[in-house]
């Protein structure tokens, strides 16, 4: 199974757990995500969900070679910020292009010291289009232009700088339990309540530009520059852009 769910004490536990393929969204995957988040939703003990991982990366992003589509990308992405309780990531690890976007749609997110960040869309000839919806709310506008259009990596510290991570600590664990003592202290309804007005903004941006994202990201798979990126990448080599 390539998400393992665990209850204990009011936390929901999901954990992406398909290290061999580096976490990376296939449509299996953001299947039984989503049917894990369904679950967390229906459970009246449940207080908080955690999306955690196993291996040394987060989220790789789009699984290349078995790409999901854009639409199930932006049903994920809804799904965990209109679910009536908090989502909160913890991150050990590497996170890459759509893994952004699961992070942006969460509500927080603890980061450790050996967590990095890079929108790698702009490298394979796409943009990050679906993420956008989550993440453009949240991140410092420069930082997201420099990011976002360099593919550069950055570090948890700097991810906590430009509003992509709530804490960025030497222990990721250790700062993840403070958070859920918190949210453990805090009513179901009083979570549900201030979670919609919190991200106001965020499901009216869906609402809003989810169609015309969905259709730009399918373009942009479509065309021959993406092909020859997706290549490139897959095949360990520079794309013909690089020569």
């Amino acid at each position: 199974m390539p998400v393992r769910l665990d209850a204990d004490a009011g936390v929901t536990t999901l954990t992406l757990d398909f290290p061999a393929r580096r976490n990376a969204l296939s449509a299996t995957l953001i299947d039984h995500l989503r049917a894990g988040l369904g679950r967390a939703a229906d459970d009246a003990g449940t207080r908080a969900v955690v999306l955690a991982h196993t291996g040394s990366t987060f989220c790789a992003g789009a699984d290349l070679a078995e790409p999901p589509g854009a639409a199930e990308l932006v049903a994920l992405l809804r799904e965990i910020t209109e679910l009536p309780k908090p989502v909160v990531a913890r991150i050990d690890g590497h996170v890459r292009a759509g893994g952004l976007g699961i992070v942006g749609a969460c509500d927080l997110a603890v980061a450790g010291e050996g967590a990095t960040f890079a929108f790698t869309e702009v490298r394979l000839g796409l943009a990050p289009a679906v993420i956008s919806l989550p993440l453009l709310p949240r991140l410092e506008p420069r930082a997201a232009a420099r990011y976002c259009l360099t593919g550069e990596t950055f570090d948890a510290r700097e991810a906590a700088r430009v509003g992509l991570v709530t804490v960025a600590a030497p222990d990721a664990g250790e700062a993840l339990a403070g958070v859920l003592d918190g949210l453990r202290a805090a009513s179901p309804q009083g979570l549900a309540e201030t979670k919609r007005l919190l991200t106001a903004d965020v499901r009216a941006a869906f609402d809003r530009d989810a169609d015309a994202l969905v259709a730009l990201s399918e373009r942009l798979f479509a065309s021959p520059e993406a092909r020859e990126g997706i290549a490139a990448f897959l095949e360990r080599r520079r794309p013909a852009w690089r020569s």
